[in-house]
């Protein structure tokens, strides 16, 4: 069977998406891994499933480039709401999107020629916020340890630049401290409430951008004391608003969508995997 699908990426961290409705997919993890690779398949951080839902007016289910299932991805979030929009899947601009993270609510700001510029999610109550100590092996000042949805290792250093994410990033996935594995952020503070931030993501490795990601590092940067309320993070692949009032309260992300292209392909063969 050929399947249609949208590659498409917010801020640089870029998925494919196939409309499940229309394309049902019985091995998403083994498709994952062979459509995401960047030689052989379409290349990209993994794949995204937009379907029904009896909760939500869609559901997402994400799958990492390892074929491992991720609860959430801010970025893929905001890609659906420009998908189900400019698709024709729905004419509304306030959208509920039904993940394993819970129910997302998202703004679409949609221009004067009906094209989805930027996204705006709830992305719900920031939970589990705790400085943690990593151990010897690695000597940073500021660890912290945020949840959204999915887990997070958010870590301050002098210049986030600096650090050898392919080296360090994969020990640090794996810590005794988060037996499920981690999300890590490597990020530093800079002037106007703005952080630059690195990310080497949980089943997926080095990323242009993680959207979870930066919600996380504007959480314990304010939980540090290091910024305010609102934050911009800047990734390698862009920048997204983020906007948090503090324990309890809900956080906004905003950021931008973006299309890259239609095409078609092959389901996998077992070989292939």
């Amino acid at each position: 069977m050929k399947v249609k699908f949208t590659k498409m990426h917010g801020a640089g961290n870029d998925y494919i998406y196939v409309d499940t409705a229309r394309y049902p997919i019985a091995d998403p993890a083994r498709c994952a891994v062979a459509w995401s690779r960047p030689h052989t398949g379409i290349g990209s951080d993994g794949l995204v499933l937009v379907g029904p839902s009896d909760r939500a007016d869609f559901s997402m289910r994400i799958f990492n480039a390892d074929g491992s299932e991720a609860a959430m991805c801010g970025n893929a979030s905001r890609c659906i709401g420009k998908y189900v929009y400019e698709y024709g899947l729905t004419d509304r601009t306030e959208v509920t999107l039904d993940t394993l993270s819970g129910i997302k609510r998202l703004s679409l700001h949609v221009d004067g020629r009906g094209r989805v510029r930027t996204v705006t999610v709830d992305m719900g109550i920031p939970s589990d916020i705790r400085p943690v100590d990593p151990g010897s092996d690695f000597t940073y000042e500021k660890s912290i340890a945020v949840s959204m949805g999915n887990p997070h290792l958010v870590i301050f250093v002098p210049d986030a630049e600096r650090i050898p994410l392919a080296e360090v990033g994969p020990r640090l996935e794996r810590h005794p401290l988060f037996p499920d594995r981690v999300n890590v952020e490597f990020a530093h503070v800079q002037d106007g409430g703005r952080i630059r931030m690195r990310v080497w993501e949980r089943g997926s490795g080095i990323t242009q951008a993680c959207g979870t990601g930066a919600c996380a590092t504007a959480v314990a940067a304010a939980f540090a004391g290091l910024c305010g309320p609102e934050a911009d993070v800047i990734m390698d692949g862009g920048t997204l608003h983020i906007s948090w009032q503090g324990p309890g309260k809900r956080l906004l992300m905003t950021g931008p969508a973006t299309r890259v292209y239609d095409g078609e392909i092959d389901l996998p063969d077992e070989e292939e995997t």
